[in-house]
């Protein structure tokens, strides 16, 4: 199933896809709420029940595809945890040695936007960066969750641009500041469940295209720490909530690395395609 957030006469939406349709889940199925974190946090059984229902919907509750004004996935996870380095040629192309153990820092809520929302370089910087990744959606509660449970605790994948302003990323040994400017946090366009996919989305390809020019290209089998062994190791510390996004880490191809760099400016189109899950597009703008 594909699940998308969207915005119709100013209010928040939920749908579900159906090749070139959204099925407007507050037509097919009003007593649900319009908000993913929400349906999330109502349990799997819920997710079922749209899955089965939603392939009844009249056709009143179908709206054209190209047409949806999209929001970010989730509008306000839980915890927005981000991984960095987990591409060893990633980590090299900074001068960095391979992690051994993850290297985490967090996102706010307010960084996020949607397919197809303007990416936002601010006002003090113009060392906006790309970076495309792979986001894992918590679907299930869960602490000290063994590395082969973890998979019991996912609801879904998406695709996610940790858009990075690089000189304030440099201004501290903690990345955060740079990595939560608002409006840099691009999230969509579709929550695939997990069964549509292969298991931890392992062997599938990533690739970041700038403006039509391939930027980033790779697969997540080069993952130093794969999706299972993250949520092993970050249950040990944290409850894993559903809603919580995982953000993977980026491979190499980074704009700041190249000779001469690359940032993104006004007018640039960003486009993340993973295989599985769609491609995320975001143009650049000025805040």
């Amino acid at each position: 199933m594909r699940i998308v957030s969207f915005i119709d006469n100013g209010e928040s939406r939920i749908g579900v896809r159906d090749q070139n349709d959204i099925i407007d889940l507050s037509i097919a199925m009003p007593e649900l709420p319009q908000d993913l974190l929400a349906i999330l946090q109502a349990g799997p059984e819920l997710m079922v029940k749209i899955k089965a229902e939603a392939s009844k919907a009249p056709k009143e509750a179908r709206k054209p595809y190209k047409n949806v004004e999209f929001s970010p996935l989730i509008a306000r996870p839980p915890k927005i945890i981000c991984i960095g380095r987990n591409y060893a040629a990633h980590a090299a192309e900074g001068g960095a040695e391979t992690p051994t153990y993850p290297e985490i820092f967090f996102r706010g809520a307010e960084s996020l936007i949607g397919h197809k929302q303007y990416i936002i370089r601010p006002k003090c910087s113009d060392r906006l960066d790309y970076e495309g990744e792979v986001a894992v959606i918590i679907g299930k509660k869960g602490r000290h969750i063994s590395e082969e449970d973890a998979f019991d605790h996912i609801v879904g994948y998406t695709i996610f641009n940790d858009a990075t302003i690089r000189d304030y990323q440099r201004k501290s040994s903690q990345w955060t500041i740079g990595k939560t400017f608002d409006g840099t946090g691009a999230f969509g366009p579709e929550l695939v469940t997990s069964d549509e996919l292969p298991l931890g989305m392992k062997e599938v390809q990533i690739q970041t295209r700038l403006n039509g020019r391939v930027m980033q290209n790779a697969n997540t089998r080069d993952l130093v720490f794969p999706v299972d062994y993250l949520i092993a190791t970050l249950s040990e510390c944290m409850t894993l909530m559903p809603g919580d996004v995982i953000v993977t880490g980026t491979p190499a191809g980074v704009g700041y690395a190249r000779t001469p760099p690359v940032f993104m400016k006004p007018g640039d189109v960003c486009e993340i395609e993973v295989e599985g899950l769609g491609v995320l597009i975001n143009t650049v703008a000025d805040e």
